[in-house]
């Protein structure tokens, strides 16, 4: 099946009502001198009680938010964060910007995040920090996760970028550990366009995060006279204006998802030897990304999988690869040892896809896309 003249469905796409192009207007009218920060304190409020925590800060995006969180715990050169082996670089790049050692932990072949057995497999007298991932919209056992941190008296930071709305035993993504930081990129379940969202409980934590991302000044400061060297990590109001408004409609938005993922399980979950996105007990899934592990025998054929959806109008994007084996830290110490250690992640990573999930699908696209999957599945890898 070769479909040229069909237009390509996109990967990914955000969900704009009149109440984002009001609010956003607004903004733009208003939002300057006196009132600039107006919807950037309504958007923090409302991101706050949706995430169960006492402190929001908006940022320019989920990266900066975990550059901000490492910071302000002083972890630099000579300590090692454990994160899992399979994410965006994103989670990764942070702990390399204060100069730390990202230490790569394998995944939980059903839910695609770390567990406790596999971060405990990688603790060293040097690591100073745990990341957890919540992977394309799941989330790890982050009792155990938690537990373990706390036994070995490490801070615990969520990387929650794929998963605004889900939920580990009723408690929102966002609520576990010290820190959490949300994505708000235009692909994202919640859209500013671009942006993120630091939240935490800890107020002199929170401080100390609110006092580097301006520079190194105090808030409300007019002297700038910095007192140490800081970051530029603020968000626009207009953007702020636009979170607001998706925050608002939160609900509504992880119904759209989850409804999307229904429609994909309903035509593909019993299809033998294909594996789609787990919702572990406990765990309430945003499914950010409807994702699909293929059978062994296409390990390794990704690119020629993503080229066969394309030709026939059908944009896919490749399950992250593990951060071992990427350029960017595949000559490290760390990610040889990934790569000897980390099983799982070489085994599904290899194979993944993510299909279609941006809210604009209709049930006609879902339907092509089933079975553009299930031809690919009987032809086999070229």
């Amino acid at each position: 099946m070769n479909n040229p003249s069909r237009p390509l469905i996109p990967v990914a796409g955000p969900s704009i009502t009149q109440r984002e192009i009001d609010y956003v207007r607004d903004a733009a009218e208003n939002a300057w001198f006196e009132n600039a920060g107006m919807f950037h304190e309504r958007f923090e409020r409302a991101f706050a009680a949706v995430t169960g925590r006492r402190h929001a800060m908006a940022l320019p995006s989920c990266t900066s938010g975990l550059h901000l969180a490492l910071a302000a715990l002083g972890i630099g050169p000579g300590d090692e964060v454990i994160l899992p082996d399979v994410t965006w670089i994103a989670s990764a790049a942070p702990i390399s910007y204060v100069g730390a050692t990202p230490v790569f932990a394998d995944i939980d072949p059903d839910s695609w995040c770390v567990s406790a057995e596999t971060i405990a497999a990688c603790l060293t007298e040097r690591t100073r920090a745990i990341l957890v991932v919540d992977l394309y919209g799941a989330m790890p056992p982050m009792d155990a996760i938690t537990a373990l941190a706390d036994s070995h008296g490490l801070p615990l930071i969520e990387d929650a970028a794929e998963a605004a709305g889900a939920r580990y035993r009723k408690q929102p993504a966002g609520r576990f550990g010290l820190a959490s930081a949300f994505s708000f990129h235009g692909s994202k379940t919640l859209t500013t366009g671009e942006g993120g969202m630091l939240v935490s409980d800890d107020a002199e934590f929170f401080a100390r995060c609110q006092f580097l991302r301006d520079h190194g000044r105090v808030p409300g400061d007019v002297s700038f006279r910095s007192t140490e060297v800081g970051f530029k990590y603020k968000m626009s109001a207009m953007q702020a204006a636009m979170g607001l408004a998706q925050t608002e409609r939160l609900d509504e938005l992880i119904a759209r998802k989850r409804e999307i993922f229904a429609a994909y399980a309903a035509r593909l979950g019993d299809v033998p030897g294909i594996k789609l996105n787990a919702e572990p007990d406990g765990v309430l899934n945003s499914y950010w990304m409807v994702t699909v592990i293929f059978p062994e025998r296409f390990a390794g054929r990704k690119p020629a999988l993503m080229d066969a959806f394309r030709k026939q109008g059908i944009a896919t994007r490749p399950m992250f690869d593990p951060l071992s084996d990427i350029p960017a830290f595949a000559g490290t110490a760390q990610a040889q040892a990934a790569r000897r250690r980390n099983s799982v992640s070489y085994d599904l990573a290899p194979r993944g896809l993510n299909l279609p999930s941006g809210y604009n699908l209709t049930t006609d696209d879902i339907d092509y896309i089933c079975d553009a999957v299930k031809q690919l599945l009987q032809a086999g890898p070229e």
